[in-house]
């Protein structure tokens, strides 16, 4: 009942956004996907001729609705779980040998469609603007895994120097996802939308800082030890938020930035026995990215991520927290500790002319697997992906790309490889009221 509640007040939504959209006299335009892209950053230091040369006309507040309609389909030549057939997510590759049967298996879905407004409003405040975005897709997770449903991705405002909601945290770096089809991407990235409260210090063209406090959150693997009641009743608990940040230098060529990441888990033991189970641990990490503009059509996206207990940042990866034997200790016999962890991504996007793109390369995950991890536990995983995309009118995209991915497992000598070739259609939409 909930569902169909749900799936009604969806449809009544998009079918008023359909009315606006046909009544109104806005002219579409392309955004950062769906026509040929734009492969470099570009940035204007601050003070620069053009910025001085005038006054800036007045601001007019403006709103916009924009997203895109997506079709994915393809063949996988492995298998993966069946709620993620439409992925290359290494994660959710087989642990043992036919663990989803039989490899060959062909997928199609609409679970990319995005849908979004945003806003933008002056305020009394001599230039400064309040700016709102509300956006979400279809690509149902967690207890939606599986399922074309509502999943919000943005939902923020920003006025001066802060912003509050839920959006990329500092520790990642957007920029850094290539053009690819596949939606889950890079194995080894660093990809995390989440709840916070962030202050931007400056922001002027060429320099940027901000800092953050995050939503917490981590998991934990029982391992070995996942079936004794001892461990029944453990209590994940995170006594402060997450505390991020980011430098970013940002020039003609492109930009560099660095990321970090600290935080506090805590696990509390509320079974009433011989043992006391509860621990504490430290999260840390330094996030390394640049986008190198080669020319004007070729831009290269390279990542590297180092750190203790901050998978759940990751774009794909285990758990946060393993478990370690201490014996010589009667009273606490097992405890948590961090998983160190290191990610890379290399990609090139390249694009041959207004109507041709490509984007390939490589991006790797290792897990440094603690003594306590069941053998068939994730511990190193290889991404690959090259695709070719075509782009025969403004806002329309139809391209092809190959993929394969490899999943190492802990210590049982398990491992799996699998191919994949998807196609996609993506249409997409914009249409702007206000502004100058």
């Amino acid at each position: 009942m909930r569902r169909r509640s749900t799936d009604r007040a969806i449809g009544s939504f998009w079918l008023a956004t359909a009315l606006l959209i046909a009544a109104g006299p806005g002219t579409a335009h392309a955004q950062n996907y769906g026509t040929a892209p734009s492969t470099g950053v570009t940035s204007s230091p601050a003070g620069s001729a053009t910025a001085t040369a005038q006054a800036a006309p007045e601001a007019k507040p403006t709103f916009e609705i924009y997203g895109f309609a997506m079709l994915d389909i393809g063949q996988d030549f492995g298998r993966i779980a069946p709620n993620w057939s439409d992925t290359l997510r290494l994660t959710k590759l087989p642990s043992f040998d036919k663990q989803y049967g039989e490899d060959g298996n062909a997928f199609a879905g609409v679970r990319q469609s995005r849908f979004g407004v945003k806003s933008s409003s002056p305020t009394p405040m001599e230039g400064v603007t309040l700016k709102t975005v509300f956006e979400f897709e279809l690509f149902g997770v967690g207890a939606d895994e599986g399922q074309t449903t509502f999943r919000l991705r943005h939902a923020y405002g920003e006025i001066g120097h802060f912003l509050a909601g839920q959006t990329w945290s500092p520790f990642m770096d957007p920029d850094v996802f290539p053009n690819t089809v596949e939606y889950w991407g890079p194995t080894g990235m660093v990809l995390f939308r989440n709840v916070q409260f962030r202050y931007t210090a400056v922001d002027n063209g060429r320099h940027q800082l901000m800092f953050a406090l995050e939503r917490p959150g981590a998991s934990g693997d029982q391992g070995v030890y996942a079936d004794r009641v001892e461990l029944s009743g453990i209590s994940a608990r995170f006594p402060s938020p997450d505390i991020s940040g980011a430098y970013k230098y940002s020039g003609d060529w492109g930009h560099a930035r660095v990321g970090g990441i600290f935080r506090k888990i805590n696990w509390d033991d509320m079974l009433a026995d011989d043992f006391d189970l509860s621990g504490d641990a430290v999260g840390w990490g330094i996030n390394l990215s640049t986008i190198w503009k080669l020319s004007k059509a070729s831009t290269v996206r390279l990542q590297y991520v180092f750190g203790e207990g901050i998978q759940n940042y990751m774009n794909d990866s285990p758990v946060d927290i393993g478990i370690v034997n201490t014996p010589q200790n009667v009273r606490r016999p097992i405890e948590g500790k961090p998983i160190p962890i290191k990610g890379l991504v290399a990609y090139l996007d390249h694009s041959w002319n207004e109507h041709f793109s490509t984007s390939f390369g490589y991006s790797n995950q290792y897990n440094d697997n603690t003594e306590g991890q069941a053998p068939d536990a994730f511990k190193d995983g290889h991404y690959v992906s090259g695709n070719l995309l075509y782009y025969p009118v403004p806002n329309v995209m139809v391209g092809g790309e190959l993929q394969w991915g490899r999943r190492v497992n802990f210590s049982d000598g398990f491992e799996v490889d699998d191919v994949k070739a998807q196609f996609a259609f993506k249409y997409n939409f914009s249409w702007k009221l206000g502004g100058q």
